[in-house]
């Protein structure tokens, strides 16, 4: 692109379209991709990239290179922009200099079922980050899928999307059922669903994880309400020393989901591998 097709302008549509989804979120359509790793997530998951915006950092760099280069190869419309305007739209500390609009993937729900069920429920989870985080670990312990209900926050909120790195992409998500709805829907389908609970029955490392399976995690603050916590079919605890009370929602799911994977016999990584 010639430099005086450079874009400099806040008043630029494409830069207003970046903005607005960085600042305000809630497309229903398209989701923004920030650095050349996402964007390559993104390709590679088959995600229709349609257009993007590249900086010199970018270019100066063999990562942002990558990026740009299968861009172009997707034939999709690369726009330069000046590394202050980049910049503007980046909350790390130096852009990556590549950004880029996509379309949401659109999953069947039968895909989520697929196989013997591993499922993440994820209710109210309202931090982008952690929600991020748990579907990363969901695809990483062999998850089938994850079902997102109540006021949980958006998979392809651009915050999101940077804890999954790129999870939220290949991880099958069904997305606004309320809880009861979504748990109902599991009952049908024969899958057992637990929650974990500091006084419950049985120790997560005891529980037979072999089978259809869904664990439902709540809320940050809150945790599930007891009518979801009474409504599973068993409720695990985790040991705890000390006085500590409880775990993050993202590591006590990842024990109960990796302990699962290990029944199941998920070829987990050696200390040497």
């Amino acid at each position: 692109m010639p430099p005086d097709e450079t874009l400099r302008s806040r008043e630029n549509p494409l830069y207003k379209r970046l903005r607005a989804l960085k600042e305000r979120g809630g497309d229903r359509e398209l989701c923004l991709l920030e650095g050349p790793k996402l964007v390559l997530e993104a390709l590679a998951a088959g995600l229709a990239v349609v257009e993007a915006a590249t900086s010199p950092r970018a270019e100066a760099s063999p990562a942002g290179a990558s990026a740009l280069s299968a861009l172009r190869g997707c034939s999709v419309p690369v726009r330069r922009m000046t590394a202050e305007l980049h910049a503007s739209l980046s909350d790390a500390e130096a852009s990556q200099g590549v950004l880029a609009l996509a379309r949401r993937p659109v999953v069947e729900e039968e895909r989520v079922f697929r196989g013997t069920p591993l499922l993440l429920v994820a209710d109210a989870v309202q931090n982008p980050g952690n929600l991020g985080g748990l579907l990363r670990t969901a695809e990483a312990a062999g998850a089938s899928g994850a079902i997102l209900t109540g006021a949980c926050a958006d998979p392809f909120s651009w915050k999101a999307l940077r804890g999954s790195m790129g999870s939220a992409f290949r991880l099958p998500l069904l997305r606004g059922l309320p809880i009861e709805h979504a748990l109902s829907a599991l009952e049908a389908r024969g899958v057992v669903v637990l929650a974990t609970a500091r006084d419950g029955e049985r120790r997560y490392d005891e529980a037979d994880l072999r089978g259809p399976v869904a664990l439902v995690v709540g809320n940050e603050g809150a945790g599930l309400p007891e009518a979801v916590r009474a409504r599973a079919t068993a409720r695990l605890r985790i040991p705890l020393a000390g006085p500590v009370e409880s775990l993050n929602v993202g590591v006590a799911a990842a024990l109960v989901l990796f302990e699962a994977a290990r029944q199941r016999g998920f070829p987990l990584p050696t200390a040497e591998g």
